[in-house]
C-alpha cells in the first residue's frame, strides 16, 4: 500500500533532524507530516516524605509542561516553513502508557518514522517503538545516524523467516518492493520442511512476490556461529542494500525480553534503515 501519510516523535531535548528527514520522505512520496511532541511526565512522589517532595515535584511537572509547550511552539515554527503538509499534536503521558499514546496516533498514520535523534535516546525511544509496533498495526521505519535513507530503494533486503510478523513487513511492503531494482529474499539456517519453509525455502515467498511484479533473488545463508542480526547487517551492505524489510518480535514479548533476540539486536545497531512491522 502507498505511505500517504508519516508520523514522527519528537521530545522537548530534540533539535529538529528527525522532522526535516521526516519531511524529506513526505515529499519523496508525496505524504503528510503528523509530528506528535511527547514529553513523560515525572512519575509521582510517594513514599514517607511525601508531605515533604511533593511540591517539589509538582514544580518539575509545571516546568515539563513548559517545555513540552516550548517545543512544541518550536515545531509548529518550523513545519509552518516546510513544504509539506503537516499537522501537530503534543502530550504528556505518565510512562506506563506512553506507548499506547504513541500507539494511538500511529493508528492513523501508514508509517511511523523513528529518527536518528530518537534512536540515541533510552526510555522515549522504548515508548515509541513499542507503541509503534504493538499498539498500532502500523509498521515502522528505524533509521540510524548517517544512514542515508529513502522509500524508493534501488536495493532492499528481506528477513525472512516465514513467520506470521515476516509475512505482514511484506505485504506492507509491496509498494516499496515491486517499485525496487532488486528484493533479495534472505533467510538464515532455512529449515525445509512444511511447518518452516517448505521443500525449497524462500520459493513460496518469491512466486508471491513475482505476481506483484517484484524482481525477486533468493539467498539462504549460514549462520556460521554468528549472530543472525550480524549476518543480516553484513549481508545488506554486502548487496548494497538500501533498505531491510523484517517482521519483528516473531516470539513472545515475554521471551524476547528475557533473551534478547534478532529484532532487540537490530533496533540497538540497526545499520542501514529497516522497515519492521508486527
Amino acid at each position: 500500500m502507498p505511505f500517504k501519510t508519516l508520523l514522527t516523535v519528537t521530545g522537548p531535548g530534540h533539535g529538529d533532524d528527525d522532522l526535516r528527514l521526516a519531511a524529506g520522505l513526505c515529499e519523496e512520496v508525496n505524504a503528510h507530516l503528523s509530528v506528535l511532541v511527547l514529553m513523560l511526565a515525572a512519575p509521582p512522589s510517594g513514599g514517607e516524605y511525601a508531605a515533604v517532595v511533593s511540591p517539589a515535584w509538582l514544580e518539575e511537572r509545571e516546568a515539563e509542561m513548559e517545555d513540552l509547550e516550548r517545543r512544541s511552539s518550536a515545531v509548529s515554527k518550523m513545519l509552518s516553513q516546510s513544504r509539506v503538509s503537516a499537522d501537530l499534536s503534543s502530550d504528556y503521558p505518565e510512562q506506563s502508557w506512553a506507548d499506547e499514546v504513541v500507539g494511538r496516533r500511529a493508528r492513523y498514520a501508514d508509517l511511523t518514522v523513528v529518527g536518528p535523534e530518537m534512536l540515541a535516546t533510552h526510555l522515549l525511544k522504548q515508548k515509541v517503538i513499542a507503541g509503534g509496533l504493538f499498539s498500532s498495526g502500523k509498521p515502522i521505519l528505524l533509521v540510524p545516524k548517517a544512514a542515508p535513507v529513502t522509500l524508493k530503494p534501488k536495493c532492499v533486503v528481506v528477513a525472512w523467516d516465514a513467520s506470521l510478523e515476516a509475512s505482514r513487513a511484506v505485504r506492507e511492503s509491496l509498494e516499496i518492493l515491486s517499485a525496487a531494482d532488486e528484493a533479495r529474499i534472505v533467510m538464515i539456517d532455512p529449515i525445509e520442511d512444511e511447518r518452516h519453509h517448505g521443500a525449497e525455502p524462500g520459493a513460496d515467498v518469491a512466486t508471491y512476490l513475482s505476481r506483484h511484479g517484484v524482481k525477486v533473488a533468493v539467498d539462504r545463508l549460514p549462520s556460521s556461529n554468528h549472530f543472525i542480526a550480524d549476518v543480516l547487517r553484513q549481508h545488506a551492505i554486502d548487496t548494497g542494500a538500501e533498505l531491510m524489510i523484517m517482521g519483528a518480535y516473531g516470539h513472545s514479548r515475554l521471551r524476547e525480553r528475557i533473551f534478547g533476540g534478532v529484532t532487540k539486536s537490530l533496533i540497538e545497531e540497526p545499520g542501514l534503515p529497516i522497515l519492521m512491522a508486527r
